[in-house]
């Protein structure tokens, strides 16, 4: 499956917001078990999209630093 280049470049993007959504929620809701479960995952999620972006700036730098080269598995 291929996705269009805009809707990979906010994925991440989309991640994080999702995270901070479900942390949001989980101190909304008290639900003692509930809420930390959705704290937690929102975390997880948050942190997946920090991620992402962090290695894609990293991947696109290297690649501009070193060229075509840096693809090269030889």
């Amino acid at each position: 499956m291929r996705l269009s280049r805009s809707v990979y470049e906010a994925l991440p993007y989309l991640y994080m917001l999702i995270g901070i959504g479900a942390l949001a929620a989980s101190f909304q809701w008290r639900a003692k078990d509930w809420s930390d479960l959705v704290a937690g995952l929102g975390l997880v999620i948050l942190v997946a999209g920090l991620v992402l972006v962090l290695r894609r700036r990293d991947y696109r730098i290297q690649k501009r630093r070193y060229g075509a080269a840096f693809d090269e598995d030889d």
